[in-house]
């Protein structure tokens, strides 16, 4: 599979390309980043030939933004797809009570994050992001994990992201979330050009084929796969490892390294199968995946190139790995 390979993203005029940088990392997810590896990290990402870029407010509390925006400089706006997030806000650190603990970000930009899905806050999030990306113009929205907040986010957030595409101002709205059942929803009960699904399309968990897939390919949803390691267990599947950014249960250990073994039977890092999974189905659009290195980046590139015998995945579902049903690329 070619990562630079580029698609349009649903019914837009946006073209991605298969596999997309995350930045998560990049904020300082559970180690420190620092400026100068964040910055090298989005560089070489560039120069791979990645061409979507995906952040949110909530990264790092700002750091993230920044680190990207200080990584795109100087390149051509229209080279690339950029995406953020609505639905927190950035306040200075002590200033309110309703922020939203930071306990997987280890590096202190200054500020902590509040939920507000309101009209008003949509509206100045993304001009605050835009100030902090030092860009013009953002080309995705999401509505950030608005798990308790569905009504205050589909009449607030929706509806402002909704009028900022009819203004021009971006070019696709979606809602990014690691849950498909309210995804489906929103597709549902909303007009969505795309929507990022974190981790509920993965090797390990497939939740996503039961409601939210069907949906976004009858609609013409794209979807963005994210977590495709599940945070990390489906990269290293030791104990210890994370699976939806907690120490993964014994029990999904054992699972992820049977996964890996049938892997290895075939000569394929477990990694390659993960990362390039998600595109058996046809609403699939690009893989955004994290980094907080140069040399991850190029992991991950090398990863999404790696040779997949169709037997790999045959072996999965005769093994009770994956349900006969399951679309594989």
């Amino acid at each position: 599979m070619d990562p630079t390979g580029t698609t349009r993203l649903g019914r837009t005029n946006l073209q991605v390309t298969r596999l997309g940088l995350g930045t998560a990392p990049l904020g300082g997810l559970y180690d420190a980043v620092g400026e100068e590896a964040a910055v090298d990290t989005v560089r070489r990402a560039f120069d791979l030939g990645l061409r979507l870029f995906d952040t949110a407010p909530l990264y790092g509390a700002g750091l993230a933004e920044r680190r990207l925006g200080r990584g795109l400089a100087g390149l051509d706006r229209d080279g690339y797809v950029l995406a953020t997030k609505v639905g927190r806000l950035l306040v200075p650190r002590g200033t309110a009570a309703n922020a939203v603990a930071q306990d997987f970000y280890v590096e202190d930009s200054g500020m902590e994050p509040v939920f507000d899905f309101s009209y008003d806050a949509t509206l100045r999030s993304i001009d605050d992001s835009l100030r902090r990306l030092g860009v013009d113009r953002i080309d995705i929205a999401h509505i950030h994990d608005p798990d308790d907040h569905y009504p205050a986010a589909l009449d607030g957030a929706y509806r402002a992201l909704h009028d900022l595409r009819e203004q021009g101002v971006i070019g696709a709205v979606s809602a990014g979330m690691n849950q498909s059942a309210m995804l489906t929803d929103f597709a549902r009960d909303g007009d969505f050009d795309c929507f990022l699904l974190a981790g509920r399309y993965s090797l390990l968990d497939q939740g996503g084929l039961a409601d939210l897939l069907p949906v976004a390919a009858a609609k013409g949803i794209a979807i963005i796969a994210g977590g495709v390691y599940n945070s990390g267990l489906l990269a290293d599947p030791r104990p210890g490892a994370t699976f939806d950014y907690v120490p993964a249960s014994a029990e999904l250990v054992a699972r992820a390294r049977r996964i890996g073994a049938v892997c290895a039977r075939h000569r394929v890092p477990l990694a390659a199968a993960a990362i390039q999974f998600p595109f058996g189905h046809p609403a699939v659009a690009s893989v955004a995946i994290g980094a907080r290195s140069v040399a991850e980046i190029e992991e991950n590139a090398a990863m999404f190139t790696h040779p997949i015998p169709s037997a790999l995945w045959s072996e999965l579902k005769a093994e009770n790995l994956l349900r006969e049903g399951v679309p594989t690329p």
